[in-house]
């Protein structure tokens, strides 16, 4: 069934879950609760038991307001890890590039290589530009950070935004090879979509019904064919699974209950993304449901009642859930990014019921990103 080329064929995915580094974690949704506070103990806590559990892969998400900054709160959690990768948002152009190819460079060799990146391209913190700058700029950096990781030499790069030339690569070079650590990119706008299609790995989206996803697919695969590309899909959604549908129902419902919606709507403009297109077409979505905010069978967008950004959640029992799951894997979608409230509630409760059930792969490891011992300036290189 699937309907658009896809780079990993194979009928395995990538299952991640979700860090609540920006405050994102509830009982009841839109009602603080101290102990859900995004500290470095509790996002650790979601990290670690996520790792234990078996999950591939684990989002850090990006945003100012109290929390962790994603990539150092990488580079903390990367001893304490075995096995799971961490797929860290970064705002493109908040950092100067040869610098930050540099972060990236230091965090994969103390993960050893267990690091993958989420391309942000949404406003900086007190600063508003049209998207079409944003989006010339971050194609310029993604160029720069994919150059210095394929570079052994000097590299020079003269660009609309960044202008320099570096004596040496070799301080940006990467545990991960053959491409540095996996790009990820969501956005619907026109030149969000061109971004991904030319320059990412794997093209994340928003819950919506199955048919929008599968145009969306259809759209995305032909842009990358274009430049020769092929690129995955990953598909952004919050879960609620319960021993059966009735009771992830009133699960969900309990989730909303305390909700005030002017606080509903505070929490949403927060966000430094809550104007783009992909936070507006989820209002729409919702709008467009029935009084019980379902978009279609088990999939619910309640969550967007007070959250910008991914505002659904797939809604049923062990078998109706992965039975969701399925289909979107029958597409041609490789990569899951799940979270679900409270996180770490959320998080036992799917791999208990879902997770083992699942044809599991990390995606940096089929596309051969990982080699055995990689001859690096911080691993086994001579020291120049």
């Amino acid at each position: 069934m699937t309907i658009a080329a896809i780079r990993t064929e194979a009928r395995e995915i990538e299952v991640a879950w979700f860090a609540a580094l920006c405050g994102d974690d509830y009982e009841f949704l839109g009602v603080p609760d101290g102990k859900l506070r995004s500290s470095y103990q509790h996002c650790g806590e979601i990290a670690r038991t996520a790792d234990q559990l078996g999950y591939d892969n684990i989002l850090l998400p990006s945003s100012w307001i109290p929390g962790q900054d994603s990539l150092a709160f990488a580079a903390a959690m990367a001893p304490q890890l075995s096995h799971i990768n961490q797929l860290v948002a970064l705002r493109m152009g908040e950092v100067w590039p040869p610098m930050l190819a540099r972060a990236i460079a230091t965090v994969d060799h103390i993960a050893q290589g267990r690091l993958c990146l989420n391309i942000i391209s949404s406003d900086w913190p007190g600063i508003q530009e049209c998207s079409e700058v944003r989006y010339r700029r971050s194609g310029e950096i993604i160029q720069i950070l994919r150059g210095l990781w394929a570079t052994q030499g000097s590299f020079d790069w003269d660009g609309e935004f960044y202008k320099f030339r570096l004596p040496s690569s070799l301080p940006a070079q990467t545990f991960q090879q053959n491409g540095g650590p996996l790009l990820y990119f969501g956005g619907i706008s026109p030149a969000a979509q061109e971004l991904c299609a030319q320059y990412c790995d794997v093209f994340l989206m928003w819950p919506e019904p199955e048919a929008a996803i599968m145009e969306t697919m259809r759209v995305m695969s032909q842009r990358a064919a274009q430049y020769g590309r092929k690129i995955d899909f990953g598909f952004r959604t919050h879960v609620i699974v319960r021993e059966t549908e009735s009771e992830a129902r009133e699960a969900a419902e309990r989730l909303i209950s305390r909700l005030d919606p002017s606080k509903g709507l505070e929490i949403k403009r927060r966000s430094l993304d809550s104007q783009s297109a992909g936070v507006l077409r989820q209002d729409a979505w919702r709008e467009q449901a029935g009084g019980d905010l379902y978009l279609e069978d088990h999939l619910w967008a309640g969550i967007g009642l007070a959250r910008s950004g991914c505002a659904s959640a797939i809604v049923g029992d062990p078998d109706q859930v992965l039975a969701k799951l399925n289909r979107y894997v029958e597409m041609g979608v490789r990569a899951f990014i799940l979270s679900g409230y409270p996180h770490l509630d959320e998080c036992r409760l799917f791999a208990d019921h879902v997770l083992p059930r699942l044809q599991r792969c990390r995606l940096n490891q089929v596309q051969q990103r990982l080699v055995d011992q990689p001859v690096t300036p911080l691993t086994t290189a001579c020291r120049t």
